[in-house]
């Protein structure tokens, strides 16, 4: 059993920046794609950007540039930095462990807002 442990978030102005922290437990994180999602009340949830075991990233597109994915294989944990934030990345962010792709976990979200 795999947990996550999310934190980082807060209220930020535009322009700032916040870095979001994802610690997973057990031995299976340096072989699991790591990744944050986000999610507006009403909305689906959509891909931020992904991290593999390999070190391969992706990103949407309304954050590349702006935010960068890393992971730290010996502390089991994986980073979001969010820099010049927008009020449109208001969003409850997610982070997922991701193998093989069927097994998946998530942690329990953290809110991230950005004032205009």
């Amino acid at each position: 059993q795999v947990q996550l442990v999310g934190s980082g978030g807060g209220l930020v102005q535009a322009g700032g920046s916040l870095r979001l922290s994802c610690a997973a437990s057990g031995s299976i994180f340096r072989i699991a794609t790591m990744g944050w999602y986000r999610q507006v009340s009403g909305k689906q949830r959509e891909l931020v950007a992904t991290i593999a075991a390999g070190g391969g990233t992706n990103y949407a597109d309304s954050v590349k540039g702006r935010f960068t994915i890393s992971r730290d294989n010996a502390k089991n944990t994986a980073y979001l930095q969010m820099n010049s934030l927008k009020p449109e990345d208001t969003a409850v962010y997610y982070c997922q462990l991701s193998f093989q792709r069927t097994v998946s976990y998530w942690d329990q979200g953290t809110q991230v807002t950005v004032s205009s």
